[in-house]
């Protein structure tokens, strides 16, 4: 419409097509295609770490961070079996083995860190468990764990004995 005036024509910038119009377009090209799955970032983060394997350098906390917060808000100790990464969402446990000697413990991510070079930041009890407190650094393989078995897995690390289900509060 022009309304009195004459009539312009103007250059409209080419739009990018959501997600739902290619999904739509992709499926009425090929009829025969299996129905696309649109999936949530949230979903698409936990499905990639419950399959993540990562490897690389760890080194452990040094002794000032002792009782400052932690990215999730809990109270540091170098006696917890938990770890800071930046490779792994916060909240989630992996299995990290020492590939020098073949010792592995569990932890649970619970703080980012500063090493870019490193894969991840263990407490001090972590790495005495995995032998490498005196070089200061090793070389590891991390995997990440469901929920309920790292839960375990730490709980009978700092408990050997105990045969009870870990609750949320002890973590």
């Amino acid at each position: 419409m022009t309304f009195g005036m004459t009539q312009q024509t103007e250059k409209v910038p080419m739009l990018t097509p959501s997600i739902v119009q290619l999904a739509y377009n992709l499926q009425h090209e090929n009829i025969n295609a299996a129905p696309l799955e649109l999936k949530s970032e949230k979903t698409i983060i936990q499905e990639a770490n419950a399959s993540n394997v990562k490897h690389g350098v760890a080194s452990f906390y040094h002794d000032k961070f002792v009782g400052r917060k932690t990215a999730t808000g809990e109270v540091f100790s170098n006696e917890k079996f938990t770890a800071a990464s930046n490779h792994f969402k916060l909240g989630t446990f992996v299995k990290v083995t020492n590939v020098n000697n073949g010792r592995s413990i569990y932890v649970k991510i619970n703080d980012r860190m500063g090493h870019p070079s490193r894969v991840i930041d263990l407490t001090e009890r972590a790495a005495r468990e995995l032998k490498f407190v005196n070089r200061g650094v090793a070389k590891v393989k991390i995997e990440t764990v469901n929920k309920d078995e790292g839960k375990r897995k730490v709980l009978a690390q700092v408990e050997p004995n105990m045969d009870t289900v870990a609750t949320d509060n002890q973590f």
